[in-house]
């Protein structure tokens, strides 16, 4: 049987057992969880997935992979660090040491994402500074960093821009009358790239710092460490405001947004529904990819927040609870997102299809363009910022917490006395920082992509559930495990999450991961970047592409994130920007 409550630690000095601190409250717990796993990719990538994927037939590969894969790995986490009180790495040694690596793997991908999801952080900071101005500075074409080819949106009712008329070579292109095309690029873009980014050419050009940025990265660092340098005292009650408020924020923007002209069109094109799109094999794997993110499983966060429950604490019923709460919050964003982009769309004569993005490019390219349209648009852009700032925030030092817990756990009689654990949270809050600085250079952009692709992809979070499952299911015992939750919550959960552990999780795992490769199909290419969380591609070297065309240029690639964007070079139409 497996030791209860194995947190004590025996100090050198005092030869007394240290306590493992509790949550304060059960609320404490269940706003903690929900601000790590409610978080950006609720509110700017599942709509987008959805709309992309068949709209309302995407929720069915979603829902299949929610209670197949997400909520049996997110309850299995949770009860696992309740049951030993334990972080994400010694919790394995106690339950099942030889699938220890299973920890050590999960602290890598969260110790990676920590460093460039707090990117994403400082973009919206400087966004929320910029809103206090007399005009947004996005709107217009009238700014600084503008150039001759910026075009504003009340310019576009036509929907298309033309390519530059004088480009005459289209038999045989060669890289520099490629790189002579000459782009209209909207205002938004505009902002985006020129403003904020200041995007190099290449990934080979990094460039200087951007010290607004660097300095914005910096003060949601400080924020950050705050929320957490007491450990649960602290984070147990930031909670209650960065995990509460944005849900009062995107009501707001919800019953603005569905009462704007133009919203029920946008809706209908989140929701119509397309049976069609079920037969392909990337509707699947975004669903799976999906869930993975949303859940923020497989990271060793969900693993530490629970070894903070008491034992008897019932955390079957509210990780249900939560499950529900962070689905739900998917879908109903998506009907905030896409009325505001119905609206877009009809104020600029347009389809929705040119306005909708995903990622990044929703955030601070769509959404804020279709804000400044609205009346009184600095107040609902401030509104929005800060809905962004708090969700990602709260998941972000929930992370960190995460990452934090099972290092300490690790070395508890060095880490846990004094303010050594503090000390240690600030060193690591530094280091994360000194390397983040690479990714708010004018080069970072290309720096993020690679993080975001390949530091926490679908890919890793997948072999790690698949671990998880067969270390509990297969090698400890589903059975056993059962018992110890019956003895924790006082019954046995719904055989459901059991059978998912031994034979549906690992296979819809299994099968995501032989699944081939759909996003970067560059051939032999030397480069391929993924533009934020777009099926398309940033950049193309050397090797034509089947879906982007993109010849032989060394560097051709799209102005953020629109999957139209990228233009045939053997094929000069119009380009929708």
């Amino acid at each position: 049987e497996l030791w209860r409550g194995g947190s004590d630690t025996i100090t050198p000095a005092e030869g007394k057992p240290i306590q493992r601190e509790k949550w304060a409250s059960k609320l404490d717990f269940i706003l903690s969880v929900a601000g790590g796993f409610v978080g950006l990719g609720n509110v700017w990538r599942f709509p987008y997935l959805c709309y992309k994927n068949g709209g309302g037939a995407f929720l069915i590969p979603y829902t299949i992979f929610l209670f197949g894969g997400g909520l049996p790995v997110f309850f299995l986490e949770v009860a696992l660090g309740q049951y030993t009180s334990e972080g994400g790495i010694t919790c394995w040694e106690k339950l099942c040491p030889i699938f220890t690596g299973i920890g050590y793997a999960s602290i890598v991908i969260v110790s990676l994402l920590n460093i460039y999801y707090i990117v994403i952080l400082a973009w919206g900071l400087y966004y929320l500074f910029q809103c206090f101005q007399p005009e947004l500075p996005w709107a217009k074409c009238n700014q600084p960093w503008n150039t001759d080819r910026c075009v504003e949106d009340t310019v576009r009712k036509n929907k298309t821009l033309m390519l530059a008329a004088n480009i005459t070579n289209f038999t045989s292109p060669n890289e520099n009358n490629i790189l002579s095309y000459s782009f209209k690029i909207v205002s938004r873009h505009s902002s985006f790239r020129r403003n904020v980014l200041s995007i190099s050419s290449g990934i080979d050009d990094i460039g200087p710092l951007k010290w607004d940025l660097a300095l914005c990265l910096l003060a949601v660092w400080i924020v950050c460490f705050f929320c957490i340098w007491k450990g649960v005292k602290s984070t147990g009650k930031v909670v209650y405001i960065t995990a509460t408020f944005p849900f009062v924020m995107l009501i707001v923007l919800l019953v603005r947004g569905v009462t704007l002209p133009g919203a029920s069109e946008g809706i209908k094109f989140y929701l119509y529904p397309n049976l069609t799109r079920l037969q392909d094999p990337e509707v699947w794997i975004d669903a799976g990819t999906q869930i993975f993110f949303s859940y923020a499983i497989c990271l060793g966060a969900m693993t530490s927040l629970g070894s903070y429950n008491k034992y008897k604490y019932n955390c079957y019923r509210d990780c249900l609870l939560l499950g529900g709460l962070n689905s739900g919050t998917s879908f109903v964003s998506g009907f905030a997102i896409f009325s505001v982009l119905g609206f877009m769309a009809q104020e600029q004569g347009v389809d929705i299809a040119d306005v909708a993005e995903s990622g990044p490019g929703l955030a601070f390219i769509a959404y804020p363009k279709a804000v400044s349209m609205m009346p009184y648009p600095t107040f609902w852009a401030i509104l929005f910022f800060i809905m962004l700032l708090l969700l990602g925030l709260d998941s972000q030092f929930v992370e960190v917490e995460g990452q934090i817990t099972s290092l300490v756990d690790l070395y508890p009689a060095a880490l846990r006395t004094g303010y050594r654990r503090e000390i240690f949270i600030a060193v690591m809050c530094c280091i994360s920082y000194l390397l983040g600085l690479t990714m708010v250079t004018k080069g970072g952009m290309y720096v993020f992509q690679l993080f975001d692709y390949y530091a926490a992809s679908g890919v890793c979070l997948l072999w790690v559930a698949f671990f998880e499952c067969i270390a509990v299911a297969w090698v400890y015992g589903a059975d056993n495990f059962y018992d110890a939750i019956e003895d924790m919550i006082g019954y046995r959960p719904n055989p459901w999450m059991k059978w998912s552990w031994t034979f549906i999780t690992p296979v819809l795992c299994a099968v995501s991961i032989q699944q081939p490769n759909t996003v970067a199909k560059c051939s032999t290419a030397q480069h391929c970047y993924k533009v934020f969380n777009s099926p398309t591609l940033l950049q193309c070297d050397q090797q034509p592409n089947a879906v982007t065309k993109c010849s032989t240029a060394r560097h051709f690639y799209s102005v953020i994130n629109s999957p139209t964007l990228l233009q045939s070079v053997q094929q000069p139409d119009t380009v929708t920007v």
